[in-house]
């Protein structure tokens, strides 16, 4: 088999993987209790970000393993890390705002959400693989802007428990996609 058989087999089992996982997390209670439990640990919101930098490097190389592997780490990685001996009161506000947007059934509003989130990964993978740089950095900023809006909106001043990370992720993907072009 050819390297790049293999780069669609594997890109394919990794993309398996993430909807099974995600299947799961919505499927078994016991499951999204656990992981949500672990969400609560802001060391997993700072990470999830800097999965965007794998996923750009990913779709530079062409490489459907890398791009998928970095999809299913990021989606996981929010159940990476032990709950917290201490939350605060904003981020368990937030949380309960997410848990319960998540498992409230489907709206428009949720709806237009996950087809923005699906879009994100495409517009993400798809200015990288054409080398459209602007429009790539644009697709990062304004995903995190919109997430922060949404955030906000929908669940009150303790949305804003998530600016830091957005904010952070945003300039450490920024700086890594410089590096990488200053090195091509």
């Amino acid at each position: 088999m050819k390297l790049k058989t293999y780069d669609k087999l594997f890109g394919a089992l990794f993309a398996v993987a993430s909807i099974a996982i995600i299947i799961f997390f919505f499927s078994s209670d016991p499951f999204f209790e656990w992981a949500f439990a672990r969400h609560h640990n802001t060391l997993s919101w700072y990470i999830r970000p800097l999965f965007i930098i794998p996923i750009v490097l990913g779709a530079f190389k062409k490489s459907y393993t890398m791009i998928s592997a970095s999809i299913f780490c990021l989606f996981t990685s929010m159940f990476w890390f032990p709950k917290p001996a201490i939350t605060s009161e904003h981020v368990i506000e937030f949380l309960n705002f997410e848990k319960a947007y998540l498992t409230s059934g489907w709206t428009a509003d949720k709806v237009f959400v996950a087809i923005a989130v699906i879009l994100f990964f495409a517009f993400l993978i798809y200015t990288t693989w054409n080398r459209k740089w602007t429009e790539l950095l644009f697709v990062i900023v304004i995903s995190a802007l919109l997430k922060v809006i949404h955030s906000v909106i929908f669940s009150g001043n303790s949305g804003l428990s998530i600016v830091k990370p957005a904010i952070s992720g945003v300039v450490i993907c920024v700086l890594a996609i410089w590096i990488l072009l200053k090195e091509r």
